[in-house]
């Protein structure tokens, strides 16, 4: 392991370091309250979001931002729910794969859907998650040894007949039990399965799922405690986790992709309005879980804007964040020290928005990458020092005034760490406790930093997000552009069908939340050619889904360009593209 060792002075003051984790998955309903069409998030509840709080737990000194976007709450909420039911009065519930462990509904019998589900009981990082186990490797190599390419033409399925019920049974307990993060795997109920290793029965399977209610329904009152105790601040996105300053005004893309073609509309209807009743929502959901209303908000992917600022100021939060990117081109536009921007010095400080009030912090891109895609690979002992050493630098750098700079860390708390051994626990485990009592890092959060930092002025804001400081993920593609194209119409379709008063009160409530998860990021993110045909088409089909959903609940007829697919995809993004290096 590395001897690398922290030097400094006697006399130096700490840096003020916040870590915020953004805690986000989007609507995997099929409509508001519809079948989950994708697993992803009761299966990073068990893993990441248990092993996140579970480690804020262990080091009471820790002081971190946790960012909660509202759609994964209601989420995290209904599948408690819907856990619950299944294990008091074995009622059904919306999740298909659940539904399959559980044994709500019987293994498939059709050999497309046996395919189907083998490949879906191995979407995780085999290196990480699978092979380290090699029960669950030895069951899957019948499947292996079929399918060498892992790729079914419909004509060769006829075999999966042959592999009876147990074997589908074995590989669905294996599945959940590898997607189990590092705390639930030293349960008694996870040791036990493992251990058995094979034909689980109605009683193991039952074990496994009051794992995993035990684990998903005491998530948010834990991290609700860490925030009452005053050991983490827990802050908000938008409702939907829409791009607002996208809703907002579209030419706030300009600043950074000024040849890029846009949608054929180039106004969202009624955006601002749109972006007030997702950030009040947001607000709603965040009170009725957490009983507070959050001082700091993270806007959608990082996504600031002149008129974004202007309107969180209006809701009174005190801050918000961004990425790097947004941080040098708004340099550019202002009236700034060359050096300090190319050492970052300036960097480690928050600004305010000439002319209001809340602080805008953005974020180390290189540290955050670091985190995301190069420390997976490293020792993790080391790899916990290597960032402590970095930290420890900047604090050398600053000298006598660290104490009134801030260092930022802003990443996804659950996409890096299924690339992590034993999914990150030692590196969190290791940097937690070093970070815990540090004479020259100091931990801490946002809010507490709004009144005791020094605070830099800008001029002009160029607006971006935290990916290359630009909204070119989401928008300026020709697929993103004919996903804004066809939400655009169904935003004109409800326009028209609210002002002519065709819909009551309650039909009104609901297609405006369906508008909402129309409206959220994450379609857009998928769409291009950059990502792999299967997360694509997953990502396509569902959003097409949403907006059909959308017609039906203002009593319209569904346009049949909704039939044909906004993307293919057919690239091979880094770790499966749900994370963007901003840094070679």
């Amino acid at each position: 392991m590395s001897d690398k060792k922290d030097t400094s002075t006697g006399s130096q003051s700490a840096v003020n370091f916040v870590l915020c984790w953004h805690m986000h998955q989007p609507w995997y309903q099929q409509g508001i309250d519809g079948e989950y069409k994708l697993p992803w998030v009761y299966l990073h509840a068990i893993k990441d979001y248990e092993d996140m709080v579970a480690h804020l737990e262990a080091h009471p000194k820790m002081h971190v931002v946790v960012n909660f976007a509202p759609v994964l709450l209601e989420q995290l909420d209904d599948y408690a729910t819907q856990l619950k039911n299944w294990l008091e009065s074995a009622q059904v519930m919306k999740d298909p794969m659940l539904n399959l462990l559980a044994g709500a509904k019987p293994i498939p019998g059709s050999s497309l859907e046996r395919y189907q589900l083998l490949c879906d009981c191995q979407k995780a990082n085999a290196e990480k998650m699978i092979d380290p186990y090699s029960d669950f490797k030895r069951l899957l190599e019948p499947f292996k040894f079929m399918f060498p390419g892992g790729v079914c033409d419909g004509q060769d399925t006829g075999c999966l007949q042959y592999l009876n019920d147990q074997y589908y049974i074995d590989v669905l307990v294996w599945y959940h039990l590898v997607w189990l993060g590092h705390a639930l795997k030293q349960t008694r109920t996870s040791i036990d399965l493992i251990k058995k290793a094979k034909m689980f029965d109605d009683t193991d399977r039952r074990a496994l799922l009051q794992l995993i209610y035990d684990c998903i329904s005491k998530l948010i009152p834990r991290y609700r405690k860490l925030a009452e105790d005053g050991q983490i601040e827990l802050s908000m996105t938008p409702y939907g986790h829409p791009i607002i300053p996208l809703l907002n005004d579209m030419g706030n893309m300009m600043c950074t992709q000024p040849d890029a073609p846009t949608p054929a509309c180039i106004v969202y209807p009624g955006g601002v309005e749109r972006s007030r009743w997702h950030i009040q929502q947001g607000i709603n959901c965040f009170e009725k879980y957490f009983g507070l209303r959050p001082q700091g908000i993270w806007l959608s992917e990082g996504g600031i804007s002149d008129d974004a600022v202007a309107l969180i100021e209006e809701f009174g939060f005190k801050w918000t964040a961004s990425g790097e990117g947004v941080w040098r081109n708004s340099m550019r536009l202002s009236d700034h020290d060359p050096e300090k921007v190319h050492s970052k010095r300036a960097l480690f400080h928050p600004h305010v928005l000439k002319g209001h009030k809340p602080k805008l912090f953005f974020r180390d891109d290189g540290l955050s990458d670091l985190i995301g895609f190069k420390y997976s690979k490293m020792n993790s002992v080391d790899a916990a020092n290597d960032l402590v050493h970095h930290l420890v630098k900047i604090a050398d750098f600053l000298g006598d005034s660290a104490d009134r700079h801030v260092v930022s860390i802003i990443l996804d708390g659950e996409n890096a760490w299924e690339y992590y051994p034993h999914n990150g626990y030692y590196f969190l485990d290791h940097l937690y406790q070093t970070l815990s009592d540090h004479q020259l890092v100091r931990a801490t959060t946002f809010s507490e930093l709004t009144d005791k930092t020094k605070t830099h002025e800008l001029e002009n804001l160029c607006a971006g997000s935290w990916v290359y400081g630009s909204f070119s993920t989401w928008i300026g593609e020709p697929d993103k552009n004919r996903a804004w194209d066809r939400l655009i119409e169904a935003k004109q379709a409800y326009d028209r069908v609210l002002s002519a008063g065709q819909l009551n009160d309650g039909e009104t409530e609901v297609a405006t939340r369906q508008l909402a998860i129309c409206e959220g990021s994450d379609w857009f993110w998928w769409f291009g050619e950059k990502n792999s045909s299967e997360s694509v088409n997953d990502f396509d089909q569902l959003f097409r889904a949403q907006l059909k959903n959308l017609y039906v609940l203002l009593k319209l007829q569904v346009p049949d360009n909704l039939d044909e697919p906004l993307s293919v995809g057919g690239g091979n993004a880094e770790n499966a593209g749900t994370m963007v290096r901003n840094i070679g």
